[in-house]
């Protein structure tokens, strides 16, 4: 096993299926670009035994454009963005959906600047992109975010359709773990090699004409655009034969949507995302204390199936609770809680036989999400029932926010717990990355890093938090 980060998981699994990547630096997806960037000066091969071809654009908009025509052209096409940077990819966005063209951006998700800036994580911009057509796979850690990469680019290929792969600016882009490196030669036979020859046949190519991107009108628009349905509804098959073959790949077994708890719970909450890791730990606290509640993790937020969320769902569940990760201020609610809602009710009874279904928020900008948030979410979900919440902060303006009761915590035993604090550009942060990296190398012991600072380049507050011990880490 080796000790990386998200950025480095996502990258590797990129550039073997990639013949182009298209990039432009923006936080904190930037390491990814640099990393494809490096392999493909020291002349690292993809799956076609090629160096990929790197060409960094001036701006987000410039790389979107540069991935469609890449893309349209029939080069397998990849680039990596973030917060408005992936904004302002949104135009292209919508046609590479329209066209199905398979191209694949890897996202670490990040807070849209809005009353301030901020570089932290949050999903808040992938939400805003939810509507483009675009599928959407969420990894909640580093180890997933290898081995997402792998799925999102095959259900892309093979479905021959554009994805985003997301995981949480940060909270898993920059937190160093242990991982299973996957090796190239065990992917390359679950290439598939006749559908790429097949998308490299169909594009545009002086040498065959075809015709795309054409203008219509009121006569055929609609018609089009209800004819796409039937590509919509198959492409969540995709995705679950991709986790097969990625199970196959990696022994590890992943589906769309994933239960974990008591099976007959009643209370269970609905999460994406590095939370889920939080969320998890906490449901086995609260089970092994005597509650029944359990949790649904979204893995494929786009399309959302709602045949497999429901069968997913406990028949004894009676509360349910919708934690997003972002605040949708003009809205009803948030997005991913708007999907849940909507889902409850179709071509099924279950609408009657929950009681409530409340909403909140967390974790914006990278705030804290502890085991103390999760209890406290599960005892308003029972007792209280406060809707459109927020955990992590005192609300003393609006009083929304959920207080944490107790300073819950669980960690593994032994675990060792260090804080080393610093300023930018004094060294710190690269003294314990190499630390946590060096004590995973040489050691058995499992170990996770995980390190805050500004956006200052330099004389910020950094603090670099490393964890190591006997045991799988886990939660923030």
């Amino acid at each position: 096993m080796d000790p990386i980060d998200g950025c480095t998981a996502a990258a590797h699994i990129a550039y073997y299926f990639s013949d182009n990547a298209i990039i432009y630096p923006i936080t904190p997806s930037s390491p990814m670009a640099e990393y494809v960037d490096a392999w493909a000066a020291a002349g690292r091969k993809n799956a076609f035994d090629q160096v990929v071809r790197v060409d960094q654009m001036n701006s987000e908009g410039g790389a979107a454009g540069a991935l469609h025509g890449a893309i349209a052209a029939g080069a397998l096409t990849t680039t990596y963005t973030a917060s408005q940077g992936l904004l302002l990819m949104i135009p292209n966005l919508y046609k590479i959906a329209g066209e199905h063209l398979p191209a694949v951006l890897h996202v670490a998700a990040r807070t849209v600047s809005t009353q301030a800036l901020s570089i932290h994580g949050d999903h808040s911009d992938i939400m805003a992109v939810r509507q483009t057509g675009i599928s959407i796979l969420i990894s909640p850690d580093v180890q997933e975010a290898m081995d997402f990469a792998i799925v999102a680019h095959l259900a892309a290929i093979k479905g021959s359709h554009p994805c985003i792969h997301a995981f949480d600016g940060f909270r898993t882009s920059h937190t160093i773990k242990k991982v299973e490196m996957i090796n190239y030669d065990s992917i390359k036979p679950y290439v598939p090699y006749e559908e790429i020859k097949a998308f490299r046949q169909q594009a545009l190519n002086p040498e065959h004409p075809k015709c795309m991107g054409s203008c219509q009108g009121p006569p055929v628009f609609l018609q089009a655009c209800e004819a796409e349905n039937q590509i919509y509804d198959n492409m969540e098959n995709y995705f679950i034969d991709a986790f097969k073959v990625c199970q196959q790949i990696t022994g590890r077994k992943y589906e769309i949507f994933e239960y974990y708890g008591a099976a007959d719970a009643t209370d269970i909450v609905v999460i994406m995302g590095s939370g889920c890791i939080t969320v998890q730990e906490t449901v086995d606290y609260l089970n092994k204390n005597g509650r029944k509640v359990g949790a649904i993790f979204v893995r494929l937020y786009r399309p959302f199936s709602i045949k497999y969320f429901l069968s997913k769902m406990p028949e004894t569940v009676k509360r349910v609770c919708v934690l997003d990760r972002c605040k949708k201020i003009p809205a009803a609610g948030e997005p991913l809680r708007l999907d849940v809602i909507s889902a409850l009710p179709e071509k099924t009874c279950r609408l009657q036989t929950i009681e409530k279904v409340i909403g909140g928020r967390y974790g914006q900008s990278s705030k804290d999400f502890i085991p103390a948030d999760v209890v406290s979410i599960f005892d308003n979900l029972k007792e209280g029932q406060l809707d459109h919440f927020v955990v992590g902060v005192n609300d003393d303006v609006t009083h929304r926010s959920l207080t944490r009761k107790d300073n819950l915590t669980l960690v593994p035993e032994g675990t060792v717990q260090c804080i080393f604090f610093g300023q930018g550009s004094d060294g710190t942060v690269g003294a314990n990355k190499n630390c946590i990296k060096i004590l995973s190398l040489i050691t058995l012991i499992y170990a996770q890093g995980y390190f805050d600072y500004d956006s200052f380049k330099a004389g910020g507050l950094t603090t670099s938090h490393l964890r190591f011990g006997p045991n799988k880490i886990g939660c923030e």
